[in-house]
């Protein structure tokens, strides 16, 4: 049995903000099907330390960046969860990553080394009576812990960099080199350094032993300009040793309240009746999200006009930039066919997928994307951009997709508002006719959308990595 500490500053079901959480909770259950015992490392923070009163200390150190801290061994479902107890860098109110003003914490940088250094610790001195072969590195809050590594000899423990968003990348002043016990040797353009400051994704870049991203197209978009974010000479350099693994979800947790479209419509009205919409002739669309740019949703206002069009109604869940915010409020209340709630509310954002048509994902890029699961899940048919993970899980209304009677949903390229109008033409005709997309929504329910074809891959990728048989 291959054994494999994940590395991660969230997961789900005790802190989440994004889809690494999602993945992060996932992956060690569905992988000890596939012989591997994944083990998890969190921070200690407020939340995780009261869900898990029972966590017992198994290691402690008298100074990590500091002050002193503990690794309490908890439970993540049927698995070891450790927990690192650092009360001087979790012990906080608000955000995991942000503070009170909205911007990072201004100590991040060591929040999240002692992460890296308490795996790091780990990997080469046991815990509990268990030792890694492997550690899976999320994003770059996990990133400088193959530096930590080296710099203690473990030469012999793998390390598995994972990309779930190369957007963020751990940046830190070039003068906390020291503090945060990094060798200088390693602060140059084939390091640690970017543009004089330390990256901590780039470290996992560089000096882990494997790499991969969260599905195929992102893999090969992350070696462009467009994409690479700056990164994208280095991980053309590391090619070979980069994979694209898509994300998956569990089914057992997002499981439809219905199993067809009668179902489905009971569904519809009530989420209609919820945010005050009269009956429509178009498809009635959701969109649950990150409310910026980078999710495409300033598009999807310039659009807006073509779904309203085609007789469609739209309700939007999300928070982000306050300018997005103020504009769809506005679109509320001046289109009768538009409803917004500002924040997040889970049990709603359920209720909205159970009860939508479709769920649009117009992002400018996507690494992978877990709403077009949901969707799938769901029967709400996806109307996304051709870009990342959007582009390897949906397949598109095309014409010889809808002869081949396969298609899941609609996918629409380049990513402009004009590309998004000509999508929510295309839907509404679609939805118009009902036995096609009667039959499409029904190849979204019945498309694979859980974790274990992706739990086979990155099995086979630790066992790769460890040479196991």
């Amino acid at each position: 049995m291959t054994r494999v500490l994940s590395v991660t500053s969230e997961c789900v079901p005790l802190v989440k903000t994004g889809g690494l959480a999602d993945v992060a909770g996932a992956l060690p259950g569905a992988l000890a099907a596939h012989g591997v015992d994944m083990r998890t490392i969190l921070p200690g923070y407020p939340k995780v330390l009261s869900a898990q009163p029972e966590a017992k200390p198994v290691h402690r150190f008298d100074d990590l960046f500091g002050g002193p801290a503990a690794v309490l061994r908890g439970t993540l479902g049927d698995t070891v969860l450790y927990i690192l107890d650092a009360p001087h860098l979790y012990n906080r109110s608000g955000s995991i990553y942000l503070g009170p003003d909205g911007q990072d914490w201004p100590d991040n940088p060591f929040r999240f080394a002692a992460l890296c250094m308490a795996a790091a610790v780990i990997a080469t001195d046991g815990i509990d009576g268990w030792a890694p072969q492997v550690l899976h590195l999320h994003d770059w809050q996990a990133g400088l812990t193959p530096v930590y590594l080296q710099q203690r000899g473990a030469t012999h423990v793998k390390t598995l960099a994972t990309v779930h968003n190369i957007a963020f990348q751990g940046l830190a002043p070039a003068h906390l080199r020291g503090a945060l016990a990094l060798p200088e040797a390693g602060f140059t353009r084939d390091g640690y350094e970017y543009w004089g400051k330390i990256s901590a994704l780039k470290a996992g870049l560089v000096y882990a032993t494997r790499l991969s991203t969260v599905s195929p197209t992102y893999a090969e978009e992350l070696m462009t300009p467009e994409f690479g974010m700056g990164l994208e000479g280095l991980l053309r350099q590391r090619a070979a040793d980069l994979t694209g693994i898509l994300n998956g979800i569990d089914e057992a947790v997002w499981q439809p309240p219905y199993s067809d479209l009668t179902g489905k419509a009971e569904h519809k009205r009530a989420l209609q009746q919820e945010f005050g919409l009269d009956p429509a002739e178009g498809p009635l669309c959701v969109v649950i999200a990150r409310l910026t740019g980078q999710k495409g949703l300033d598009l999807l206002l310039e659009a807006l006009p073509a779904l309203l069009a085609q007789g469609g109604q739209m309700i939007v869940l999300g928070s982000g930039e306050p300018e997005l915010e103020a504009a769809f409020r506005q679109a509320a209340k001046t289109q009768p066919g538009v409803a917004v709630y500002i924040g997040y509310d889970e049990a709603l954002s359920r209720r909205m997928m159970a009860g939508a048509d479709a769920t649009l994902v117009p992002s400018r890029f996507e690494p992978c994307g877990l709403t077009q699961l949901y969707g799938l899940r769901f029967g709400t048919i996806p109307v996304v951009s051709l870009t990342g993970g959007l582009a390897d899980t949906i397949i598109n209304a095309s014409a010889a997709g809808l002869a081949a009677g396969v298609a899941t949903g609609l996918q629409f390229h380049p990513v402009t508002g004009l590309a998004l109008a000509n999508a929510f033409t295309r839907l509404g005709a679609l939805y118009r006719q009902r036995d096609v997309w009667a039959q499409m929504v029904r190849n979204a329910m019945a498309h694979p959308v859980g974790w274990d074809s992706s739990a086979r891959a990155y099995a086979d990728l630790f066992a790769e990595m460890t040479g196991a048989e």
